[in-house]
């Protein structure tokens, strides 16, 4: 349904009449032209509204497109269950951490203890004055020779 008035052949030819009348001849010409830029006018008019809300229109898809991403962000599906996934790996993270220090500590204490017997052999060699091989050495000597 349109709402703008239907003109037919006849309704046009009964206007023109009218304004034949009512305007006379001799001013007809000059009243057709002042009818034909204020027809002009309302187009280009019309034609400016159209165009802007058609950019209204556009600006409302992308503040709502805007407003779309900012909820995806919000409720990233991916970022939670990052998150979660995150939380549940945080103590299984802290036991792998206490066990691998307890390991590093175990390590240098066997390492120390490892040091300690070497300077105790050491010590022990230095305090005979001879290291057990120096006596085997000395006691087949002497089954040799004897």
């Amino acid at each position: 349904m349109s709402l703008l008035p239907q003109f037919g052949f006849f309704e046009l030819i009964t206007i023109a009449v009218l304004l034949l009348v009512i305007v006379g001849p001799k001013d007809l010409p000059r009243v057709m032209r002042m009818a034909g830029r204020v027809m002009n006018q309302a187009q280009n008019l019309a034609g400016d509204f159209q165009s802007a809300v058609r950019e209204m229109a556009r600006e409302a898809e992308v503040e709502e497109m805007r407003a779309e991403i900012e909820a995806l962000k919000k409720d990233n599906v991916f970022a939670e269950t990052k998150n979660s996934i995150d939380e549940a790996m945080k103590p299984l993270e802290d036991e792998v951490k206490r066990e691998a220090a307890d390991v590093n500590k175990a390590v240098a204490d066997s390492a120390a203890a490892a040091e300690e017997k070497a300077e105790a052999a050491a010590a022990k060699k230095d305090v005979h004055g001879k290291s057990a091989d120096d006596a085997s050495a000395a006691a087949a000597d002497k089954t040799s020779a004897g």
